[in-house]
C-alpha cells in the first residue's frame, strides 16, 4: 500500500473523480462523494419505510460517515439492539468481512455491548433479484436501439482469494443464474464478467473490458451492462464502464452502449432492502417492539473511500 498504490492511485483516483463528481448550481464539487450522496439518500428513504420505532444511519466501510460515527449516534438515540445491513449483495472477504472487523474493532472500546445481528448477504434473495431484473427491463424498454448482447458485470476479485475459499465467485454466478431465469423473456445472450482489476494477479474472468472488445470484434456493436453487485453508482459503474469502457469499445467498433443504472434510492430497491431487513435482522426481534430500552435498529453502511475530486 504505501511502497506502490498510495504513491499513485490517489492522484489517477481525483482526476476519474472529477468526471462524476456532481457540482453544485454555483460550479463547484460538491461536498460529498456520488455514492455518499446516494447512500445517505437510501438511508433516508429506508427510514421513512420500517416501523417507526426503527432508526437508520448510514455509514462508510472506508471514509465518512464512518462506522464508529454511526455507532455513536444509535447509541446516543439508546439503541440496544443494532442490525448491520453491509450493501454488498454477494459476500466476499475483501468487502462484507471488513465491515464485520471493523465493527468488532470499534464495539471493543465499549464494556457494554449491544446485541448485533448482522446480514451476511442477500445474493439469492428474491426481493433483491426481482428489483434488479425489474431495473433491466425498465431501462431495456427505454433505450431506442435494440442490444446484442447483455453483460452483467460483477467487481472482481483475485483468483487467489477464491482459491483460498472465498465463495464470491460462486455467489456472483448465483445471482446471475437467477437473473437469467428471471429475465427468461428477454431473447438475447447473456453474459457475466467482472470488472475493476488491479495489480499484477490473475483475477476472475472473464473480463469486462476483454469481452467488450471481443464483442466488438465479433459484429456484436451494441451492448447493454448492469452491474447486480453494486447497491449504488460509483466510481466503478459512473467513470470505468459509462466512460472509460464505452470508449474503448467505441474505438474497438463497437456503435451503441448503454449501462443499466444501479438501483440507487430508486422506490423498488428501498422495499427489497426493507423485506430483506425485515427477514433477516427485525423478526429475532419483534417480540422487543414496546419495550424503550431494547429499540431494534438498522445500521446501514457502503464500502468506498470518499475520495476528493481535487
Amino acid at each position: 500500500m504505501h511502497g506502490i498504490i498510495l504513491r499513485t492511485r490517489p492522484a489517477k483516483s481525483a482526476k476519474a473523480y472529477q468526471k462524476i463528481w456532481r457540482r453544485t448550481a454555483n460550479g463547484e464539487f460538491a461536498p460529498e462523494a456520488p455514492l455518499v450522496e446516494i447512500t445517505r439518500a437510501q438511508a433516508a428513504k429506508l427510514q421513512e419505510t420500517l416501523p417507526g420505532e426503527v432508526y437508520v444511519e448510514p455509514a462508510m466501510r472506508y471514509g465518512q460517515p464512518s462506522i464508529e460515527h454511526a455507532l455513536a449516534t444509535l447509541e446516543a438515540k439508546g439503541c440496544k439492539k443494532i442490525g448491520i445491513l453491509p450493501l454488498y449483495p454477494q459476500y466476499a472477504g475483501a468487502t462484507v468481512a471488513t465491515v464485520y472487523d471493523e465493527l468488532s474493532r470499534v464495539i471493543s472500546k465499549r464494556a457494554n455491548l449491544p446485541s448485533i445481528r448482522f446480514l451476511r448477504d442477500y445474493h439469492d434473495n428474491p426481493a433483491y433479484i426481482s428489483a434488479v431484473s425489474h431495473s433491466l427491463r425498465q431501462h431495456l424498454g427505454g433505450l431506442d436501439w435494440q442490444p446484442d448482447h447483455i453483460l452483467f458485470s460483477f467487481h472482481g476479485l483475485p483468483v487467489s482469494n477464491v482459491e483460498n475459499g472465498d465463495p464470491y465467485e460462486a455467489e456472483c454466478r448465483r445471482t446471475f443464474e437467477l437473473m437469467c431465469a428471471e429475465l427468461s423473456a428477454i431473447k438475447i445472450d447473456k453474459q457475466i464478467t467482472f470488472q475493476s482489476r488491479f495489480g499484477p494477479k490473475q483475477w476472475l474472468q472473464p473480463y469486462t473490458l476483454a469481452t467488450l472488445k471481443q464483442l466488438a470484434a465479433d459484429g456484436k456493436k451494441k451492448v447493454l451492462i448492469i452491474t447486480p453487485g453494486f447497491s449504488a453508482d460509483s466510481l466503478e459503474t459512473l467513470e470505468e464502464l459509462s466512460i472509460r469502457a464505452k470508449q474503448e469499445f467505441m474505438a474497438a467498433g463497437g456503435e451503441e452502449l448503454s449501462l443499466v443504472p444501479c438501483l440507487n434510492a430508486q422506490d423498488i430497491h428501498i422495499d427489497a432492502l426493507a423485506k430483506i431487513t425485515k427477514q433477516h435482522l427485525l423478526n429475532g426481534w419483534k417480540d422487543d417492539v414496546n419495550t424503550e430500552d431494547k429499540i431494534r435498529v438498522i445500521f446501514h453502511t457502503s464500502h468506498q473511500k470518499q475520495a476528493s475530486p481535487l
